[in-house]
């Protein structure tokens, strides 16, 4: 930092201090209209979450967890312990401490941030209880500062840190001083020990940062610095602080009883955060949080528990084993309407620590490796890409790029000598040929289509993205196929649909809203091939008894799994990892190499299967007559097998495990030779195919021939070295007249491939 923007700093805080100054010096006349007094309760009634069908879920009696103790409970080690980390001149100054503003000042200004706090506990039970207000102008500190010193004219210094100890928060929702005890400890608060004492003063300024749950190292080292400082400000004998220090950390369980545990606890704290975060429940955060806990407020959700309990059950099935087993998240969402019907965000939400609270499902984004191919499939086909646009699938190829040089591999470097057309390129899931998909459509163009699909987080637009670098939630990703699932009409997804008050007065009701983001064709499409990746292609673990249509995705080197997919009736999105970071799923951390058409696909098969029992079958819309798809049949491609063994003429690429990780994200300095030693001799990024014919029939262009006479049309497709299917088709042209042609004309399919043409009059 230059002296010119330290001195700047330095004036700046300086100004500050003499601000807070003049305030004490006037003894806060200026602010005498704020009560000094703790505030006295009102009458509050509790809010209560409902389920779709109505039934109860939840009730918010208070968002705290709070005892209250009198001061000559809490052992005078730990009120010492409390004083010397947050206020070691506390019963030396009348509310706001001069000498600690301007040594943190002088602190702050020194290492160019923020790293010491001036306030005394008189100001921060004023700013957390009085105020309760966590801005940061002149002005409310100015506010602050007054209430306090009005606050020590009214009461004694041992009242004063009754009230705090009382009131501050611990972490893991325990307010005061008895609660932190029982959460952390299991103890009253009389038997705290000087270790245990020190812990909790020190979780104060930072709950969450050293929660002794999740970090305990950091924990404990904080409660050092704690002790440390009763030494220095002599409040504890170095003989004492020496046993406390070597006094193990030895905590409670922090598991919620059986009584107090309630269904769908990640989505019921969805909807909380949904109420706390939104303006239309209040001008200010304590304005929500009073309306919540207090306003008894009626909160109809979308929520189906029947479909919850099989998504939880069908996880467990899969992953029953907690601290061993991978995590799991969950969506499900009803395409037409964008309600959330069942949510699972992590193991258990009642568990101890912070982390047990984090929504793997909304909070915790991870690369969705090739479940995220479909958006780049979509973003093609909308541009007007033929189905029959064809690519090379070699196990591996070097794409150069400015300055760069990319290579991605297919799975286990699976690959076909010929070329593969969009359908058996995202059935068999070939990483080589999206890459040159993902050239020719261009990332910038995807990260655009993705936000009008539903992806939310942000996304690099890196060629890599087709591969599913960028990470995204499993709440993105089921919005996006949610998307997909309903003809290509967006509905943003929804976990609450009326609020009312006790008195039946309506404070909020859902307005549905829609957005198309796919055409109508595209999308049926789309679906289309997505079927038959779950009928014959990586995700054939997730077939139901139905119509069904998904894409499995798996992160580099087996760190994340995937399986989206939907029915007419749900999408839902499944994702298995570990919270901890990205730790590769294979042996011998977990049983088997954990790919997307692995355990998220048996997941998803349990959870759908269960969900969607006794239900009609719906069966998709069928994709527009001039894809030349079906449910049944794909679209004719050719390839020639690396391998010589007999080839399965249901299958002509043989079966591969999945779509797998290998070198799916990374850009090396541009080189002559790819970094993994291979050399290869292959296309790139562009159409139509090298001069270089590769080995099977030869790919040309085929002719356009409507509105030409059914005769001329044939002989010119057969002159192309196409065979030629004729069908009846309507129209106000001359009988005879070719109107509809499969593929079309200008797209590319091998000699040999038939041409669909649809002729007026047959």
């Amino acid at each position: 930092m230059s002296r010119l923007m330290l001195a700047v700093r330095s004036r700046s805080c300086r100004v500050a201090a003499c601000l807070l100054a003049v305030a004490v010096a006037s003894g806060g006349c200026s602010y005498s209209s704020r009560s000094a007094l703790p505030p006295t309760p009102i009458s509050v009634e509790s809010s209560t979450v409902f389920a779709a069908d109505g039934t109860r879920i939840h009730t918010f009696h208070a968002e705290e967890n709070r005892r209250t103790v009198p001061l000559e409970e809490v052992p005078l080690h730990v009120r010492d312990a409390v004083i010397a980390i947050e206020d070691e001149r506390f019963y030396r100054h009348n509310g706001v401490d001069l000498r600690a503003i301007v040594r943190a000042v002088r602190e702050n200004t020194e290492s160019g941030q923020v790293a010491q706090g001036g306030s005394t506990i008189t100001q921060q039970y004023v700013k957390k209880v009085l105020l309760r207000d966590e801005s940061r102008t002149v002005e409310r500190k100015l506010e602050e500062a007054a209430t306090a010193l009005q606050l020590e004219r009214h009461y004694s210094k041992d009242r004063i840190l009754e009230l705090y100890l009382n009131a501050i928060y611990f972490g893991n929702g325990a307010y005061g001083i008895a609660a932190a005890a029982e959460q952390y400890f299991g103890q009253r608060t009389a038997d705290l020990t000087l270790a245990e004492g020190a812990l909790l003063a020190g979780l104060i300024q930072r709950p969450t940062g050293t929660d002794p749950y999740d970090e305990p190292d950091l924990a404990v080292a904080r409660r050092d610095v704690v002790l440390e400082r009763m030494v220095d400000n002599h409040l504890a004998t170095e003989e004492a602080a020496a046993a406390a220090r070597a006094e193990p950390l030895t905590l409670a369980s922090g598991d919620v009883p059986a009584a107090e545990r309630y269904e769908a606890a990640y989505f019921v704290e969805e909807v909380k955060q949904f109420i706390l975060d939104d303006s239309r429940f209040g001008a200010t955060a304590q304005d929500r949080r009073d309306l919540l806990f207090g306003g008894g407020l009626r909160i109809q959700t979308t929520v189906d528990l029947a479909a919850q309990r099989a998504a939880e059950a069908s996880a467990t099935r899969v992953l029953p084993t907690a601290g061993t087993d991978p995590d799991v998240a969950l969506v499900s969402i009803e395409p037409s309407t964008g309600y959330v019907r069942a949510m699972v965000g992590g193991r258990d939400f009642f568990g101890p620590g912070a982390v047990s609270k984090l929504n793997l499902a909304t909070q915790g984004p991870r690369p969705a490796g090739s479940s995220f191919k479909p958006l780049v499939l979509a973003t093609a086909l909308a541009e007007g890409m033929p189905t029959s646009t064809t690519y090379s699938a070699p196990a591996c190829i070097t794409i150069r790029l400015p300055n760069e040089v990319w290579n991605p591999c297919n799975y286990a470097e699976s690959g076909v000598g010929g070329r593969v057309n969009l359908v058996e390129a995202t059935v068999k899931s070939f990483n080589t040929a999206y890459a040159q998909l993902m050239m020719d459509v261009g990332p910038k163009d995807v990260v655009e289509a993705a936000a009008d699909l539903g992806v939310r987080s942000p996304l690099g637009a890196d060629p890599s993205l087709v591969l599913g670098t960028s990470p995204v939630t499993a709440m993105d990703m089921a919005s996006v196929y949610a998307t997909f699932a309903n003809r290509g009409v967006r509905v943003p997804p929804v976990f609450v649909t009326r609020i009312t008050r006790a008195d039946g007065t309506v404070l909020f009701r859902h307005q549905h809203s829609q957005e198309r983001a796919l055409d109508e064709g595209v999308a049926d499409t789309l679906t289309a091939i997505l079927e038959q990746a779950v009928n014959r292609g990586t995700g054939t673990a997730a077939r139901l008894d139905r119509p069904a249509a998904g894409k499995t995705g798996t992160g580099q080197e087996w760190r994340d799994a995937w399986f989206a997919g939907f029915t007419p009736e749900l999408a839902t999105v499944v994702w298995v990892g570990f919270h901890e970071g990205q730790i590769d799923m294979e042996p011998p951390r977990t049983p088997i190499r954990v790919t997307g058409g692995s355990y998220p696909a048996q997941i998803w098969k349990g959870f759908m299967s269960a969900a969607l029992a006794g239900r009609p079958v719906t069966p998709f819309a069928p994709p527009p007559p001039e894809t030349g798809i079906t449910p049944d049949t794909s679209v004719t491609t050719t390839t020639s097998r690396d391998r010589e063994d007999e080839e399965d003429p249901d299958d002509p690429f043989g079966t591969i495990p999945d779509d797998g990780p290998h070198n799916t994200g990374r850009l090396i300095p541009d080189s002559p030779t790819p970094s993994r030693g291979r050399q290869t001799t292959t296309t790139t990024t562009t159409r139509p195919p090298p001069n270089r014919a590769p080995p099977g029939p030869r790919i040309v262009e085929v002719p356009a021939v409507i509105g030409r006479t059914a005769e001329s049309a044939t002989a010119t497709l057969r002159a192309a070295g196409f065979v030629v299917s004729r069908r009846p088709a309507a129209g106000d042209y001359k009988p005879g007249t070719v109107v509809t042609q499969s593929p079309p004309g200008g797209s590319l399919a091998p000699q040999g491939s038939t041409v669909v043409i649809g002729v007026v009059g047959g």
